[in-house]
């Protein structure tokens, strides 16, 4: 299967490769190419932008969380535009640990057999950046990068010096970006914001794509995209005719998703219906309610002041809904959340309180069952992330939980997923397509509707 694509490396965070994926992304599309955007690792915010840029939803590729043949799957089905970009996560070779590049965006390039390009950041060097070049592209027997951008030029003179650095590696530069603040993307403590949720950034993402983009070289890019191997066909799974209703709650507050969750839900039955927790009243008809993550203390004024919305999914619970939330979700679900020395009262489905800190909890996860809950049996194995500032207080001692963790922190004392009723709730976060959990949820939800 012919599909041309290229990964967007760097050699650490914060080197600009959103901002210069985008870029690409925009000066492709320009030329008439029509692009699907792909993001390594488990992040739902570079996706956002990557979106926006795109015009098509960005999709989501970790070997961690999904395994090897999830990646080829979701890659190559959702490949359907004229060239995939994929941006990558932290730096070119960082992945699960300092040991190996499992899970790192090399590891990705491997698996999709992809070539791929390594962003540096030219600042406060000259000559000493072939050095860095050259050690990416022999740590590993085959590094797979073909080409080089070098971000943040100082000057004329300056890139003039680090093209001559860089000339006897004989691997092309692709694009020399001037160092320009306005060139940038804002963050937020989970870092960037999300694109959908202010029109100014989607409108600054445009601008800065468009300015980035004319000091890149896109018909080389678009070259090497066309050059990368053939890939087998992955065989298709239909997705099974709608027998209920999943409302998924969807806007400013909570946006973190896998759309492969979405994928995985439909072809197990289930019919994908949206809903806002600030402005709608209550959710859609439904068998069953996602609340995914997101920023929820931000918007907390507005989803405390929906008392109607707080109500509906209160009573949906009690009544024994099937409901699965995450992170942002978890924390919509407690009795209140602490932010800026205010207290917003939330669903209060959880006998507990939650308080942002100021340390984060960034982790791989993965663990076992202790419960049976709505997306898992007892003692079945799981495998997600978790990434969060906040913090559960004055959990009840009897609290059930669902998960216990080998690896992460989970809520409490290794513990994740708190239970009540038939509702499930964690920090971590799951993809579904890698296990039972999609099918688990649906059989819960079509039990529910035919009680």
């Amino acid at each position: 299967m012919n599909v041309p694509r290229l990964v967007v490396g760097g050699a650490t965070s914060g080197v600009g490769k959103t901002s210069i994926t985008c870029s690409i992304i925009h000066a492709l599309r320009k030329r008439g190419y029509s692009v699907q955007p792909f993001k390594v690792g488990p992040d739902y915010i570079d996706p956002s932008y990557l979106s926006a840029a795109a015009g098509n939803t960005a999709r989501n590729l970790d070997s961690w969380i999904m395994g090897d043949k999830a990646v080829m799957r979701s890659f190559v089905k959702n490949s359907t535009s004229d060239i995939s970009i994929i941006e990558g996560v932290m730096g070119y070779y960082d992945g699960f640990s300092g040991a190996s590049n499992f899970s790192s965006t090399h590891h990705v390039a491997s698996i999709l057999q992809t070539p791929s390009i390594l962003v540096l950041d030219a600042s406060r060097t000259a000559r000493s950046i072939a050095a860095t070049a050259l050690g990416y592209t022999k740590f590993h027997r085959n590094s797979r990068i073909a080409g080089f951008i070098l971000n943040k030029i100082g000057s004329k003179k300056h890139e003039m010096m680090c093209r001559e650095a860089l000339a006897t590696l004989k691997i092309p530069i692709l694009g020399c970006i001037p160092k320009n603040q306005s060139l940038s993307l804002e963050s937020r403590h989970l870092g960037l914001i999300p694109a959908t949720e202010q029109t100014e950034i989607r409108q600054k993402i445009s601008k800065m794509s468009r300015e980035i983009s004319k000091f890149i070289d896109v018909d080389s890019i678009a070259l090497i995209a066309s050059k990368a191997p053939m890939l087998a066909y992955q065989k298709e799974t239909k997705d099974k005719k709608p027998q209920i209703t999943i409302a998924v709650a969807l806007d400013k507050s909570f946006n973190f998703y896998y759309y492969d969750n979405f994928d995985a839900l439909k072809r197990h039955g289930a019919k994908i219906e949206f809903f806002s927790p600030i402005s709608d009243a209550r959710p859609p008809p439904c068998s069953g309610l996602y609340i995914g993550g997101g920023f929820p203390e931000v918007l907390g004024q507005p989803l405390a002041k929906n008392q109607m919305m707080k109500k509906a999914i209160r009573e949906l619970a009690e009544d024994s809904m099937p409901i699965y939330g995450e992170c942002g979700g978890l924390m919509y679900l407690t009795k209140s959340i602490d932010y800026e020395k205010k207290k917003f009262q939330m669903v209060g489905l959880f006998d507990a309180q939650t308080s942002m800190e100021k340390k984060m909890v960034l982790n791989y996860t993965s663990g076992t069952a202790i419960s049976d809950c709505v997306v898992a049996t007892k003692s079945s194995q799981f495998f997600g992330h978790e990434f969060h500032y906040s913090e559960l207080k004055s959990i009840p001692k009897d609290a059930k939980f669902a998960y216990k963790m080998t690896i992460g922190t989970g809520i409490k004392n290794k513990k994740d997923g708190l239970i009540e009723y038939n509702t499930l709730a964690s920090y971590m976060h799951l993809y579904f397509a890698r296990s039972r959990h999609a099918s688990n949820f649906v059989k819960h939800c079509i039990k529910y509707s035919r009680r």
